[in-house]
């Protein structure tokens, strides 16, 4: 059931690799790197605050689409209500054309609402996105000058 070739794991050539890495060597040889361990908290600190302000953004842009969702709802059943309310039971040509030209209205409107908010929801996230993404190259940033200062 259990076919050893297909996941081959050898002991030998595992210690093999952990005594002759440099991580290995350089405890090994108690040297340790210097590291500059307040940069890294700091940089890790930005990060955090990153994610928190990329949360943030997401919620307030949620928060938005939750109010607009709740604006239609209410402009949707009110405007329903009066439609009822000043219906003509009658049926005829000039009915049926009224009749017509308010479903036509009412398609476009929720086509409208639509695309309304799913631009409130693409902006909620791609704001949350450009904070993360900006932090991301920061952060690289920061920890490539902090190794260059171990490597001084």
């Amino acid at each position: 059931m259990f076919d050893k070739s297909a996941y081959a794991f050898d002991p030998e050539k595992m210690m093999d690799f952990f005594k002759n890495n440099e991580f290995t060597k350089a405890f090994t040889e108690g040297k340790l790197p210097q590291m500059d361990a307040d940069a890294l908290f700091a940089a890790q600190k930005k990060n955090m605050d990153a994610l928190v302000e990329a949360n943030k953004a997401a919620a307030a842009g949620y928060q938005d689409l939750f109010k607009k969702q709740m604006t239609i709802f209410e402009q949707t059943v009110a405007e329903a209500q009066k439609q009822f309310k000043d219906m003509d039971l009658k049926m005829d040509s000039k009915a049926a054309t009224a009749q017509a030209e308010l479903a036509k209205a009412a398609f476009e409107k929720a086509i409208a609402n639509m695309k309304d908010l799913a631009e409130t929801a693409q902006k909620a996230n791609t704001e949350a996105y450009e904070i993360v993404s900006a932090r991301v190259k920061d952060s690289i940033a920061e920890l490539r000058a902090i190794s260059d200062k171990m490597k001084a």
